[in-house]
């Protein structure tokens, strides 16, 4: 072999070596960092509310073949003392079909009057007070789906996050303005209407602005619609390559049961899932509002019939299109060309249109 081939030989085999090396520390920095999602107890959130849940059961199992569920849950820890668990801010439960490779998003009005497992009742959002598994529990049983796991983050994770992916193209539907004197101004809502880059800290003011007519109900529309996007930016190649980083970002301020075996095969059914569609909890048509102790919050007007929407939701069949000819295509998913529409902008009822 002459000089010339062994030097073109020794290049290639370093190239090869350095393109192993980086795919294992890639690899290793990405599980590393899914690692650390999941706290241990002493650095866990709910460390100091452990032992008030020992008789609310564990969530069940997900044997990746059925459909998972999911309690995203966001809280605003402003004012809260060491050790003391703030209300969730927002709470969503995204449910995910293996088999029918679909997504469905959940938006729960955070001032909905329902059973608090071991807690009498109260409003959802004092759920997660009680511990993770007391707010799983208490959704689900609102929804009559069993919930398997959490992710719970804080104002500064979402924060995180949206700048790790490097923001968010998105439309801003209306000016939204709210000046927040409490905190000395570092959260104040002041937006523009019209198309914009959202980086973390204007994402956040587009997500909590509710100072409108309809106040939670168009808050919860706009949250699914920015979720969707951010969603669609973590699925770029760009932000596919930068992982570990954002992961780097964001673990601080995240928790959840999710193990790194399950998130790898959630992030596996995710990929190749279409989004089916977003819908407000409770729907407006079962949606009473009321006074309890003086105070107004929200009551669902028949659990049963609550429980038969999710399930209609969940379990709606797909179609098959018949051609002119009498052929019969691809099904395709009854909700995607539904209410559709654009990030931003929201359907009826509550509830947000989506496409893939």
């Amino acid at each position: 072999m002459t000089p010339r081939k062994k030097t073109i030989l020794w290049i290639i085999a370093i190239i090869v070596l350095a393109i192993i090396g980086y795919a294992v520390y890639y690899f290793a920095s990405i599980y590393n960092g899914l690692q650390g999602l999941q706290k241990s107890a002493e650095n866990s959130p709910f460390k100091s509310v452990t032992p008030v849940e020992v008789k609310v059961p564990d969530p069940p199992k997900w044997e990746g073949t059925e459909p998972v569920n999911i309690l995203l849950m966001g809280v605003d820890a402003r004012g809260i003392k060491e050790g003391e668990v703030p209300r969730s801010d927002s709470m969503m439960v995204a449910s995910l079909d293996p088999v029918k490779k679909r997504i469905n998003v959940f938006s729960i009005l955070r001032d909905t009057y329902t059973d608090i497992p071991e807690h009498g009742q109260d409003r959802i959002n004092t759920a997660i007070t009680h511990g993770p598994n007391t707010a799983m529990k208490a959704v689900g049983d609102l929804l009559g789906i069993p919930i398997q796991y959490y992710v719970y983050t804080d104002f500064q994770g979402f924060i995180k996050l949206v700048d790790a992916v490097g923001g968010v193209d998105f439309y801003v539907e209306k000016d939204m303005y709210y000046p927040s004197n409490a905190d000395n101004h570092e959260y104040d809502i002041d937006l523009k209407k019209g198309q914009q880059h959202l980086d973390g800290t204007t994402a956040l003011q587009y997500v909590r602005f509710r100072h409108d007519a309809t106040s939670d109900f168009t808050r919860t529309e706009r949250q699914r619609a920015f979720l969707k996007a951010v969603a669609q930016k973590m699925q770029s190649t760009t932000s596919i390559m930068k992982l570990p980083n954002i992961l780097e970002q964001v673990s601080p301020y995240i928790d959840t049961n999710l193990s790194v075996n399950d998130m790898w095969k959630l992030a596996t059914v995710g990929y190749q899932s279409q989004m089916a569609g977003s819908e407000q909890i409770p729907p407006m048509k079962l949606l009473k509002e009321e006074k309890v102790g003086g105070a107004s919050v929200l009551t669902v007007s028949s659990e049963s019939k609550l429980k038969q929407y999710i399930q209609d939701i969940m379990n709606k069949p797909e179609t098959v299109p018949v051609s002119s000819e009498g052929k019969t295509g691809t099904p395709t998913n009854t909700n995607t060309n539904t209410n559709s529409t654009t990030s931003g902008e929201t359907g009826e009822n509550g509830s947000t249109g989506s496409s893939n």
